[in-house]
C-alpha cells in the first residue's frame, strides 16, 4: 500500500490557466490590497497597536476581530511564496510587528482580553474564541514561515501555542466554542516537529463531547469572560447564548460537544465550527494511526453530502445559528451556505484524500470551489456574501465588508493557495485531481518530473498534459475522473489507452521521458432531481455543465423566473461569450411558459382552459450571479 498522499508545495506549482489566472491575480492585485485597507479602517490594526502600548478598553469590533488580521497575513504569506512583491513584504512585516508588539510576557496573545478583560482570560471558551483566534494566527505563521523562510511570526506562534499548552495542562480543561486550534497545532507540529503540539490537539479533539465545561458556564455566566452585569442583554456572553441552544435547552450540539465524535452519527451544529473540527479530527487520526476515527469521520462525510449539502456543495441551511439542521432540510430562497463552511470543507476533505486517495473528496473539493466557494467574490474581487442562497427574489446582495468579516479573508487565503489542491504524490506517482493550466515540478522516487498541463476548464473538457523527466523514470500517472464525467478517453502519445469506464482514475504506470497525456472528459449539460425528501426541490430541476453550476438570472430573461419550466430532456446550446461575466459559456435552450392570452380580467380559470407556450432561457453559472446588480435568480427550476 502507497504511503500517504502529499500536496505539491506552492512554490512547486506555477498556475497559468485562463480562468484562475485571472481570479488569482484580482485576489493578489485587488482583494488583498482592499482587505489590507479594511483591517485599517475596521480597527482591526489599531487593536493591536493600543495592546502593545498597554492602553485599556475601548476595542474595536468584534471580540474575535484578530482572526482578520491573521487570515489576511496567510492569504498575503501565500502570494509571497509565488512572487516577489516588495510593498506587500513590507506591510505582511509591519503587521507581524504590531502582532508581536502586542503579545504578553506569558505568550498569551488576544487584543479583546488585552484591552477589555485581562482577569477573565481562558473563563469563557464557548463564546470568546480565544482559541479560535489563535489557531488562525498558527496558520499564518505556518504558511509565512514556509513562504519566506522567516521565523519572526513563527516565535510568536510557538510562544503562544506553549503558553496553551501550559495553561490546558495545569489550569483549565475544556475544548474551544469554536473550532480552529485543532488542525492549526498539528500544522504547527508539522514545520516544528515538537511532538507537544500533536499531543494537545489530539486533547482538544478528545475532550470535546466528554466533559461539562461548555455546560457549566451556560450555568454560571455570570462569573465567566464576556457577561456585562449592566447591559439588559447581558453583554456579549448573554446575547451569544441563544444561538448554542436547541429547542431552548444546551445539549452542546451547536458546538458538536453533545456527544464524544466517535459517537456523532450525524453532522450538527455551527457548520464551520464542525468542519474546522473535521479537519483537525482527520490530522490527528492519521497521525495516531486511528483508523477506527477515519471510518467515522467518513460516516459523518456521507450523512454530510447524502442528506444535507446543497447541489452546489453549500453546506449549513439555517441562518439563525449558521447550522446544519435535519436530513433533505435544504430550503434555496432561505440557504445559509456560509463561504466559510465551504472552505472549511475543503481543508477537510484535502485531508481526507491525502489519507485515502479516493477521489469522492477531490470531487467535492472540484465542486465547492467552483460554485460555493468561488461565488462568495465578486467579480472584482472587492464584495462579498456571507451567505450564499440558492434563489432570490432581488434583495440579495454582496456587500464591501461585514461586521463579523470572517468570509472575505478566508476566501483569499483559499484562492492564493491554489497551488495545494491540484496534484499530489505518494512513493510510486502523481495524482492529478484538478485540471488548471500550468507546471508543476513533482517528485517522485527520487525523480523530479515537470509536468505541464493546458487546458480550457472549466468550459471545455479536453486536457493535455506534457510529462519531462531528466531520464527516463517510471512511476504511475493518475487523472483524476470528475463525477459529472459521462465518458473519458485518454491516450498517450497519440496512442489510445483502455478505460474502465468505473475508474475513479485512470493510472498509467509506465516509464516516462517526454511523452503526452491526451484527456478528453465528456462535459454534457446534465438536469439534475433532488432526492424526493428534499421538500425544496420537489417538482423542479438544475442545471450542470462540467464542475459548474448553473442559475438563470432576471437580468438575462424576460418573464419573471417562476413562469419558466425546463424538460428534462431539453438540448441546450452551449455559448462562450467572453463579453458576459468576465468571459462564461452561457447555457441556452427553450423553455415552456404558461400562454399569457385570455387572462384579461381573470385572476383564476379552470386548469384545462389553460395554455402553454415556449419561450428562451438562459443561464449562467452559479458563482457569476449578482455581478451585474440584484436580481432575481434561482438554481432550481420548475420541472416541465
Amino acid at each position: 500500500m502507497s504511503e500517504q498522499r502529499k500536496p505539491l508545495s506552492i512554490g512547486s506549482v506555477e498556475i497559468e490557466d485562463d480562468f484562475w489566472r485571472q481570479r488569482r491575480e484580482v485576489n493578489r492585485e485587488k482583494t488583498i490590497e482592499y482587505q489590507y485597507q479594511q483591517l485599517r479602517e475596521s480597527g482591526t490594526l489599531e487593536n493591536f497597536r493600543r495592546a502593545s502600548e498597554g492602553e485599556s478598553g475601548g476595542h474595536n469590533g468584534m471580540w474575535f476581530q484578530d482572526s482578520d488580521a491573521y487570515k489576511w497575513l496567510e492569504a498575503a504569506s501565500y502570494v509571497l511564496a509565488t512572487r516577489d512583491d516588495p510593498e506587500l513584504r513590507e506591510r505582511v512585516e509591519e503587521v507581524i510587528e504590531l502582532v508581536g508588539a502586542a503579545q504578553e510576557e506569558d505568550g498569551y496573545l488576544n487584543t479583546y482580553f488585552a484591552l477589555e478583560e485581562p482577569e477573565k482570560r481562558w473563563t469563557n471558551l464557548n463564546m470568546m474564541h480565544e482559541l479560535y483566534c489563535a489557531g488562525h494566527l498558527i496558520e499564518a505563521a505556518v504558511a509565512h514561515h514556509r513562504a519566506t523562510g522567516e521565523t519572526s511570526l513563527l516565535a510568536v506562534a510557538t510562544d503562544l501555542a506553549d503558553h496553551i499548552d501550559r495553561t490546558f495542562e495545569d489550569d483549565v480543561d475544556g475544548a474551544p466554542g469554536h473550532q480552529e486550534i485543532e488542525l492549526a497545532l498539528m500544522e504547527l507540529a508539522d514545520v516544528t516537529d515538537e511532538e507537544r503540539y500533536r499531543d494537545l490537539a489530539q486533547y482538544f479533539v478528545d475532550i470535546r463531547g466528554h466533559n461539562d465545561r461548555l455546560a457549566w458556564e451556560f450555568a454560571n455566566i455570570e462569573e465567566i469572560a464576556g457577561y456585562d452585569p449592566d447591559d439588559d442583554e447581558g453583554g456579549i456572553a448573554g446575547q451569544a447564548v441563544n444561538v448554542f441552544l436547541e429547542d431552548g435547552e444546551y445539549d452542546g450540539s451547536y458546538a458538536q460537544a453533545h456527544a464524544p465524535l466517535r459517537e456523532q452519527e450525524t453532522v450538527e451544529g455551527h457548520s464551520v465550527r464542525a468542519m474546522y473540527y473535521f479537519a483537525g479530527a482527520t490530522d490527528v487520526a492519521v497521525e495516531t494511526g486511528d483508523d477506527d476515527l477515519l471510518q467515522h469521520l467518513d460516516l459523518l462525510w456521507r450523512n454530510m453530502t447524502e442528506k444535507r449539502m446543497y447541489v452546489t456543495g453549500g453546506i449549513g441551511s439555517q441562518h439563525v445559528g449558521e447550522r446544519f439542521t435535519t436530513d433533505y432540510d435544504l430550503p434555496n430562497d432561505t440557504a445559509y451556505a456560509e463561504t466559510c463552511a465551504a472552505i472549511g470543507s475543503i481543508f477537510w476533505n484535502q485531508r481526507l484524500f491525502e489519507e485515502t486517495g479516493e477521489s469522492k473528496y477531490v470531487d467535492l473539493i472540484e465542486r465547492q470551489l467552483y460554485n460555493a466557494t468561488l461565488v462568495g467574490v465578486s467579480l472584482d474581487g472587492t464584495e462579498f456574501f456571507y451567505d450564499n442562497v440558492l434563489e432570490s427574489d432581488g434583495s440579495h446582495d454582496r456587500e464591501g465588508w461585514f461586521e463579523c468579516a470572517c468570509c472575505p479573508p478566508n476566501i483569499a487565503r483559499l484562492i492564493a493557495s491554489l497551488e495545494r489542491y491540484l496534484y499530489a504524490v505518494d512513493d510510486d506517482g502523481l495524482y492529478v485531481n484538478q485540471y488548471v493550466s500550468g507546471t508543476a515540478t513533482p517528485t517522485i522516487d527520487g525523480t523530479t518530473a515537470t509536468v505541464t498541463q493546458t487546458t480550457d476548464f472549466p468550459w471545455e473538457g479536453t486536457v493535455e498534459l506534457d510529462v519531462e523527466t531528466p531520464e527516463e523514470a517510471e512511476f504511475a500517472v493518475r487523472l483524476r475522473v470528475p463525477e459529472w464525467c459521462t465518458d473519458v478517453s485518454v491516450s498517450v502519445n497519440g496512442t489510445s489507452v483502455a478505460v474502465d469506464a468505473d475508474e475513479d482514475y485512470v493510472t498509467l504506470d509506465r516509464v516516462w521521458d517526454d511523452d503526452r497525456i491526451t484527456a478528453e472528459f465528456e462535459m454534457d449539460v446534465q438536469v439534475l432531481e433532488a432526492h424526493p425528501e428534499v421538500e425544496a426541490d420537489s417538482g423542479r430541476v438544475a442545471l450542470q455543465r462540467g464542475p459548474l453550476v448553473y442559475c438563470v438570472e432576471g437580468v438575462d430573461n424576460d418573464r419573471p423566473l417562476h413562469q419558466y419550466a425546463i424538460d428534462p430532456e431539453t438540448e441546450f446550446d452551449v455559448t462562450y461569450r467572453e463579453d458576459l461575466l468576465d468571459g462564461v459559456a452561457t447555457l441556452d435552450a427553450t423553455a415552456t411558459v404558461p400562454a399569457k392570452d385570455g387572462w384579461d380580467g381573470e385572476l383564476y380559470r379552470s386548469a384545462d382552459e389553460t395554455d402553454e407556450t415556449t419561450a428562451p432561457i438562459t443561464a449562467v453559472p452559479y458563482y457569476a450571479w449578482n455581478n451585474r446588480g440584484p436580481n432575481r435568480m434561482q438554481v432550481w427550476i420548475r420541472e416541465a
